[in-house]
């Protein structure tokens, strides 16, 4: 049943409250993107896709460049017709004015971020504990991550210029990262010091057959494609977003792709499969197999290190603009639409949401077995292509909605073709994801239901006091 409230013209539950500042321009706004796609999934999951189809790696990260796009353009209609902040959940509001479900998307955007942070961090950790020969131990690599979300925790809330900026640096680090694999790479296969079958060689598990297992590590891959869908949630603070957005969405996709694909290919043709399996640093590995005792080997853990640090302040600034944004309109508690009146960042989201990823990190640390990066890097994509599938719904649900400006427009097909192929991704007989994703995904959706029960009570009380 549809919540009356949601008909009505949405007030601002913080009138004091300044709006946020248009910083993001076409060029910040591409690296915004790039840098967020660029980052933990090629640095930490390359092994564990390899795992899945052996050297065929590059297959899933194409697979799973083509349905990110096919998202993108719906997102890019929706973003181009309503450019606020909080993005899939805004859409879905619209679209259905369902108090719960609204709230429930919501939630889900949210911990996609906080679990794609987590993940960040956890591979920051590996590569610092490698940078510095420090000791494998659980508790040490869980303090370093939780550290780690401080920093990203302090940088947030310092403000939206600031942290644009260090994402441009980072992003040009990261970059730099990945073109140095693919020279050194390139440098060793001329050389001779490669083997190409690999490439085309299908490695599936025992328990297994190709269409599974490709399936799964396309699952898996998508991690590494995403971050696009991030950029629409900071639309409130980006110049002329109608205008600027479809070119920098598809541009900053094409080219993490044609990247993503040139690592993964020379990454798998230097370094037997089996030494990739399991590896959390496995561009390391291949830096370390293509040019041993090269100088390079011992600066190449602190590109990644920089490199993952990007993806989880990009993922964190989303996440807490999510809940900024959707507390404002009235879905979740008041408190979270606080702005701290000097460096306008909303303060009370980004607190919120980095005790959410500490809290993670400390679970999924003590309790999670197999590869923490994977395990964390697999849920995030469980719940964005779960999302994915409701925005490719929504904006035809809209079409119906017209609005007074110029806005981009995507055939019809696409957001068939992508609800149909997120949901194939999404569920677990398809899929082949283990059921450790599936159970942290329903520790989050329990924490946002309780959350919903807060909100909903918080708004009955203020109805009684009229």
């Amino acid at each position: 049943m549809s919540d009356p409230s949601w008909t009505q013209v949405v007030k601002t539950v913080e009138p004091n409250q300044p709006e946020l500042k248009r910083v993001l321009g076409p060029g910040l706004l591409l690296l915004f993107i790039v840098g967020d796609i660029l980052g933990t999934g090629i640095y930490a999951l390359t092994g564990q896709v390899a795992a899945e189809v052996g050297g065929a790696a590059w297959l899933p990260f194409l697979l799973a460049f083509a349905v990110a796009t096919v998202t993108a353009f719906s997102y890019l209609e929706l973003v181009t017709k309503f450019p606020q902040a909080a993005g899939a959940a805004l859409y879905t509001h619209k679209a259905f004015g369902i108090h719960f479900v609204t709230f429930i998307v919501c939630f889900v955007v949210m911990s996609s971020g906080i679990t794609s942070a987590s993940t960040a961090s956890r591979a920051f950790a590996a590569n610092f504990a490698v940078a510095f020969n420090l000791p494998d131990a659980t508790v040490m690599t869980m303090l370093i991550a939780l550290g780690f979300i401080v920093l990203i925790m302090l940088v947030n809330l310092r403000g939206v210029a600031e942290s644009v900026w260090l994402n441009v640096v980072l992003t040009l680090v990261e970059l730099s990262g990945l073109l140095l694999v693919v020279f050194i790479g390139m440098w060793a296969i001329t050389g001779g010091n490669a083997d190409w079958s690999r490439v085309v060689a299908f490695e599936t598990p025992e328990d297994k057959n190709v269409l599974l297992a490709v399936s799964a590590a396309t699952s898996l891959a998508f991690f590494a494609m995403v971050g696009f869908e991030d950029s629409v949630n900071m639309a409130e603070e980006t110049k002329d977003p109608s205008r600027i957005f479809p070119k920098m969405m598809l541009g900053g996709l094409g080219i993490a792709a044609a990247i993503y694909v040139l690592v993964s290919i020379t990454v798998v043709a230097l370094v037997p499969i089996g030494d990739l399996v399991g590896s959390e640093t496995p561009l390391v590995t291949a830096v370390e197999a293509a040019a041993p005792g090269f100088p390079v080997n011992d600066l190449l853990p602190f590109i990644s290190m920089f490199a993952v640090a990007n993806t989880a302040l990009i993922n964190m600034m989303m996440a807490s603009r999510l809940l900024y944004g959707m507390s404002r309109q009235q879905v979740l508690p008041p408190f979270l639409a606080r702005v701290a009146p000097r460096r306008r960042t909303p303060w009370a989201a980004i607190l919120f949401t980095s005790v959410l990823a500490a809290g993670l990190i400390v679970y999924v640390s003590l309790d999670a077995e197999g590869s923490i990066v994977a395990l964390l890097g697999g849920t995030t994509s469980l719940l964005l292509l779960t999302v994915f599938a409701v925005v490719n719904v929504t904006v035809l649900v809209l079409r119906r909605q017209p609005v007074d400006h110029k806005h981009f427009r995507t055939p019809v097909f696409l957001p068939v073709v992508g609800a149909i192929t997120c949901l194939y991704l999404v569920l677990p007989f398809t899929s082949g994801r283990p059921v450790g994703q599936y159970w942290i995904a329903v520790v989050l959706l329990a924490i946002g239901v309780a959350l919903w029960v807060v909100e909903r009570l918080y708004t009955a009380a203020r109805r009684r006091r009229g």
